[in-house]
């Protein structure tokens, strides 16, 4: 899919990461938001959906200058979602991970940072030791809920937000649960908190752009206004896109 709409900046590449269905809402948002980005931004992104099977392999999404892994778990790959994770945050690829794409998020940081192999989602592994459990079902479900998200002052999340506070869409019913001292101590930071304190936005200090929410900012309003959230990643894209220019052939 490729806007049209000519842009003042680099055209950059996204990668999105999920398998894509007419019927999750989030996908089908998608076209919608790619024609505002280039029309009210004026911010042209190519993108191609990789569907979680083919995220397998590690060289797939190199040459990207973004990464979003979108809802629609359970991916018909883990392994897939995971590596493509792993590879936008080891090479500094601007990354986004939403609903499903914030839990693999969280969940290939625990394994692969924090050492915790056997952490698991109760989604893809509803068999597993209730103490590896990373993501597990929420006491209550949100699909289809809207609700507070109070913001870290001085956090990547409220730089792009613009507030310390927000509200945003659910659709989803699971979320994290136990381990996320460790991922604290390894240097992941949970920068947006519900009104229980449940954690909410991820982000990763030091990386040129990694940002995961478990709400769906793909969900706001009617798709003719990107949230703020996905216009930071553009321009994160197309920061990405002008230095791979700039840096010419490796």
């Amino acid at each position: 899919m490729t806007t049209h709409t000519a842009p003042i900046a680099p055209i950059a590449r996204l990668a999105l990461v999920g398998d894509r269905s007419p019927n999750v809402v989030s996908h089908t948002r998608v076209p919608l938001l790619l024609d505002a980005l280039a029309r009210r931004d004026r911010i042209a992104l190519d993108a191609y959906w990789i569907p979680s099977e083919d995220a397998e392999d590690p060289e797939a999404v190199r040459g990207f200058d973004a990464v979003w892994v979108l809802p629609g778990s359970p991916y018909r790959s883990e392994a897939g979602v995971l590596t493509a994770v792993r590879a936008a945050r080891e090479n500094g690829v601007p990354f986004l991970g939403t609903c499903g794409g914030f839990q693999h998020a969280l969940l290939e940081y625990a394994r692969d940072v924090c050492g915790l192999t056997g952490a698991a989602h109760a989604e893809n592994d509803p068999d597993a030791d209730a103490d590896d459990l990373l993501i597990e079902p929420l006491a209550c479900s949100l699909v289809g809920h809207e609700a507070t998200v109070t913001v870290e002052p001085g956090s990547l999340a409220q730089s792009v937000i613009g507030s310390e506070r927000t509200v945003e869409r659910y659709f989803c019913s699971y979320g994290p649960s136990r381990h996320l001292d460790t991922l604290r101590a390894h240097g992941l930071r949970f920068s947006g908190h519900d009104e229980d304190g449940q954690v909410r936005i991820a982000e990763l200090p030091g990386h040129p752009f990694f940002l995961a929410t478990l709400f769906q900012p793909e969900l706001s309003g009617d798709g003719s206004h990107p949230h703020p959230v996905l216009r930071a990643l553009a321009r994160a894209a197309v920061t990405h896109a002008g230095l791979a220019t700039a840096a010419g052939p490796a």
